[in-house]
């Protein structure tokens, strides 16, 4: 018996079950629409938790549901044996799923734990530990300490009144909150080491249920962690600034220390020859810090992935490139629009946009990645398709096949606790979900546009939908215009968008004539047609892919590390 089994959910716990038109809102990340990638906490608790002596495992369940139509999840559930099980309600939309298979763990294993974890569980925590099958919240962006004295309290059988960010039910069923003390001021305690996952791999003979994401075992990516908190206060984020005060008491970043995070990217790059992602821009803490990074990875020629918060100069960017000569880029100034991206907490220039792809270019970048968003504040339609003009100037200046512009929309769900949830009407948002049960019951809507938990002032809920097909329509033909993708994708991709409006079109007609299982029976009908049009609805997700060759992984150093030869 384990100590501790992590479970991950898929956002909608019976999605295969179910017939949704998922859209567009997975597009630009590694996972599928019912996000089957698991936080990256999962990997830091585990290790933190194992160094103390704990038992504990992974199971992916969103990502073997994915994986495999024959993969039975509540076996799973049923025949997993641990003193407690851990599930991350990290992002909303995993609101229906993880509380689904919490209920699913009380059923078959009514003595255990069931302890929950991450933002919106933070955000909602009274109201999820009145659950039946939830028994413990932690709350804040740091648990693993924490974590680590609970399981202490669960094993000894013992009352957890001293842990600290807890929120618990005592024998009487009353609810009580642990004041939340521990936010530790860096993140130098954290051990972000996949080299104990794949022992753990090998300890349980189990890979497919430690994968990240489904898609991971044929593009193995990792990120590494720089800071926790923020400065930067995004009016979207819930890892804003103004976020981190308000969901975890942090009123300034925690930073891994430089040297620490050039050993994480060294042993990462260990592993596969996918990209190491870098998550945070390094320059938040200070040049000092980004120097004392650049010294410590110098050497490292493996493929990284950078972001930038804001623009950068080529003094900069040629630092970076000279300790990483195998980097890439990410940048998200959400519009070309000046005035939209002033109202997202983004307030630099286009010409600073500009500037910095072009030395990143000069630079050596293999790609920069250019992110744009819809469903912003004072964004209108006309703005919002006026973006893709904006990509078409970019890559006629900027056109030898490095520079990717992507665009998606704000969705399914505004961030609890950032600035756009907290303060909708200031931003001009009109919130359409306020309780975790609100978001729960979203979750199961026919289509994307309808689980969206708000509209803006400018934009409704049907016009976001359309002009976020039009947009990525005309990227699209952009896109093979200036040679980014082949003929034959561009026509993949058109194709799937048509086919994607008309199945809008066709369940909001059955939406006004059924109701119930009516509709739901009706809707089952469409499953395979809605289920071919639910990936890479706007753009193909290959294209975030960097080439890794034949074979992803480095064979032998995970042999030497499974079997305990490298350390």
């Amino acid at each position: 018996m384990y100590d501790l089994v992590f479970f991950h959910a898929p956002s909608v716990y019976d999605f295969r079950q179910r017939a949704t038109l998922w859209g567009p809102i997975s597009d630009l990340v590694p996972s599928t629409p019912v996000f089957d990638m698991y936080p990256v906490g999962f990997a830091t608790l585990m290790t933190h938790l194992q160094q103390e002596g704990f038992q504990v495992r992974i199971n992916n369940l969103a990502a073997r549901m994915v994986r495999s139509p024959r993969f039975d999840p509540e076996r799973t559930i049923a025949n997993t044996e641990a003193k407690a099980y851990g599930i991350d309600l990290h992002w909303l939309p995993h609101a229906h799923g993880a509380l689904e298979v919490a209920r699913l763990v009380k059923q078959y294993h009514p003595d255990a734990a069931v302890i929950f974890g991450g933002y919106s569980a933070t955000y909602f925590h009274e109201e999820l530990v009145r659950h039946p099958f939830v028994d413990y919240v932690l709350r804040g962006d740091s648990t693993e300490h924490p974590f680590a004295q609970l399981m202490a309290h669960i094993v000894a059988g013992t009352v957890p009144s001293d842990v600290p960010n807890l929120t618990w039910k005592d024998t009487q069923g009353g609810v009580q909150v642990n004041a939340q003390t521990y936010v530790p001021d860096n993140l130098d305690h954290l051990v972000l080491d996949y080299y104990s996952m794949v022992r753990s791999v090998v300890r349980d003979r189990d890979l497919l249920n430690y994968a990240p994401f489904s898609h991971w075992l044929d593009y193995p990516i990792m990120a590494s962690l720089t800071v926790k908190g923020c400065t930067q206060n995004c009016t979207i984020c819930g890892g804003s600034a103004f976020a981190g005060r308000y969901l975890s008491g942090r009123h300034q970043p925690a930073y891994r220390s430089p040297e620490k995070l050039a050993r994480d990217v060294r042993r990462m790059g260990d592993l596969s020859r996918a990209p190491v992602f870098i998550l945070g821009d390094l320059r938040q803490a200070g040049m000092d810090y980004a120097r004392r990074f650049f010294r410590a990875v110098q050497g490292f020629t493996g493929p990284v992935i950078v972001e930038f918060f804001r623009p950068v100069n080529r003094d900069y960017i040629e630092e970076l490139a000279a300790a990483l000569p195998n980097f890439l880029v990410e940048f998200s100034p959400e519009s070309h629009d000046i005035k939209v991206r002033l109202a997202s907490g983004k307030g630099y220039s286009n010409a600073g946009i500009e500037e910095t792809i072009g030395v990143c270019l000069d630079a050596g970048a293999k790609r920069f990645d250019l992110f744009f968003m819809m469903g912003l504040s004072q964004q209108t339609p006309q703005s919002a398709l006026d973006t893709v003009d904006y990509c078409r100037e970019l890559l006629a200046r900027f056109n030898d096949g490095r520079l990717i512009p992507f665009t998606s929309p704000l969705a399914p769900f505004l961030d609890p606790g950032s600035l756009a949830y907290e303060q909708s009407e200031r931003y001009g948002y009109i919130r359409h979900a306020a309780t975790l049960e609100d978001h729960r019951r979203l979750l199961l809507q026919p289509t994307w546009k309808h689980i969206l938990s708000y509209e803006t002032r400018w934009m409704s809920r049907d016009t976001l939908a359309e002009v976020t097909y039009e947009a990525g329509f005309r990227l699209n033909r952009l896109k093979k215009d200036a040679g980014l993708i082949s003929a034959e994708k561009a026509a993949e991709t058109e194709s799937r968008i048509g086919e994607a409006r008309a199945l809008m079109a066709q369940i909001e007609d059955l939406m006004h004539k059924l109701e119930g299982d009516v509709l739901e029976k009706a809707l089952l009908k469409l499953k395979d047609r809605i289920d071919s049009a639910n990936t890479s609805t706007v753009c193909d997700k290959e294209e975030l892919d960097v080439d890794t060759g034949l074979v992803p992984f480095k064979l032998v150093n995970l042999a030497l590390i499974g079997l305990g030869v490298k350390q």
